[in-house]
């Protein structure tokens, strides 16, 4: 394979919003750092409305295909269609008006340290220009109260926040302009037990009441047993398994077995087989927000 960046897209679709073709779709993608191969004939297909996780292990380049999807980094080879549209191939302008349309949640929150959490969460909604201060000032609020944070917290500074408030504050940002999609990178990472389950319910409510499509990258097991719809494991430069976590635990790969059937995961699998207490999860989450107040 030469260094030219080559799309196997063919013609570019319209904009697709409405589920009649996969949400996002990789075909032929290769990933190269210099003389470093990282992905090599790599094919995903996101389904509308799934909750897709992506593990790996190190250097599986988990994080990077993230990035491709989000148009943060291009591939050497091969075609990232987001929404029906090949976004490898998206110039500057273009790609920033797909980007309204997905909210992507990292992985320390990375909110802006010098703007108030009303700010923060308002920022992609003044960067389109064309919004009034009072419907940003309500849509605001009503996206703070998703997320489960009240207005006495509008005009902290993200230091005056505890860990599981950042991530709901920029879980807050990333919905802010109602995407269809969106992009969770480690979202449960720092979070003691208690808040992380806190914020897993949290996600799951969102997922339903919205219905979004979701794609995280996770490492943590109950995080990704306790939401995932499918998972998508990397390794030897591809997708060696995709499927409902009974089906991919079930793969014969040396990864898989560490990865999944070890001590840790399988306790994970065990409080995956309880049935699940909706009024009591969301009781829990709300004691665990609570306790962060």
């Amino acid at each position: 394979m030469d260094d030219a960046r080559v799309s196997s897209c063919g013609a570019d679709g319209e904009l697709t919003l409405d589920g009649s073709v996969p949400v996002v779709e990789i075909t032929g993608l290769w990933t190269k750092f210099g003389r470093t191969v990282v992905h090599q004939d790599l094919n995903l297909t996101i389904e509308n409305g799934e909750i897709l996780s992506i593990v790996g292990g190190s250097g599986t380049g988990k994080t990077v295909l993230l990035r491709q999807m989000l148009g943060l980094e291009r591939p050497a080879r091969g075609c990232v269609r987001v929404f029906n549209e090949d976004i490898s191939l998206a110039d500057a302008a273009h790609l920033q008006q797909l980007r309204n349309h997905w909210g992507m949640l990292f992985q320390e929150g990375a909110l802006y340290s010098a703007l108030t959490v009303f700010e923060n969460i308002a920022q992609p909604m003044l960067e389109l220009h064309a919004l009034p201060p009072e419907l940003i000032r309500d849509a605001v609020l009503l996206k703070m109260n998703m997320v489960g944070l009240g207005p006495e917290h509008a005009n902290k500074m993200p230091s005056d926040l505890s860990g599981g408030m950042v991530k709901r504050a920029a879980l807050a940002r990333a919905l802010a302009l109602e995407p269809k999609l969106l992009f969770l990178d480690e979202p449960t990472a720092g979070l003691d037990p208690d808040r992380s389950e806190s914020f897993v319910s949290l996600i799951k409510s969102l997922h339903r009441e919205l219905g979004l499509t979701v794609v995280m990258v996770t490492h943590d097991l109950d995080t990704l047993f306790a939401l995932s719809t499918r998972i998508a494991v990397l390794a030897e430069k591809h997708v060696i398994a995709i499927g409902p976590t009974r089906e991919v635990v079930q793969v014969d790969h040396p990864f898989i077995k560490k990865f999944f059937l070890g001590a840790r995961g399988r306790r994970a699998l065990e409080a995956l087989d309880t049935p699940n207490d909706w009024q009591d999860a969301d009781q829990s989450a709300h004691n665990a927000y609570e306790a962060e107040l």
